[in-house]
């Protein structure tokens, strides 16, 4: 398979993985009875497996390494934290306080580890913001 289908299949993955636990988070927080089904706790698994086979085939088709891309090591210990935090959201029996709040850590850790792969830049969507006070501190001097 070509790297532009495996990217594709990639993105695809990330979309089907960010919708499903978005519609999970909200329906866990809401007292949905779906989510507590057997695909609802079955599927995000299938997919979840086709994102990561798929980010494991583009880095090796690219040599990418996280010695060699420190953005990629960044991707990494984000998913890490997205998991974490994930499961906390998930989890039932915990009150929905903490839930919520580690639900929409979860969606702002998701977002991190997107901008850092667009950015390729470890500070992701930070990015900006760094060099600007850089900029700025150099300037003061």
């Amino acid at each position: 398979m070509d790297y532009v289908s495996v990217k594709t299949i990639h993105q695809a993955a990330v979309a089907l993985s960010f919708a499903g636990f978005f519609a999970r988070g909200l329906g866990s927080l809401t007292g949905a009875a779906w989510v507590r089904s057997r695909a609802a706790k079955s599927l995000p698994h299938v997919v979840d497996t086709v994102l990561l086979l798929s980010a494991l085939a583009l880095a090796w088709m690219l040599k990418l390494t996280p010695a060699s891309a420190p953005w990629l090591m960044a991707k990494i210990v984000g998913l890490v934290v997205y998991i974490v935090l994930g499961m906390v959201a998930l989890r039932p029996g915990l009150p929905a306080s903490i839930r919520a709040a580690a639900w929409t850590a979860a969606l702002g850790t998701f977002a991190y580890i997107v901008s850092v792969a667009i950015t390729k830049n470890p500070a992701g969507f930070f990015s900006d913001a760094l060099t600007w006070v850089r900029e700025s501190a150099a300037t003061v001097h």
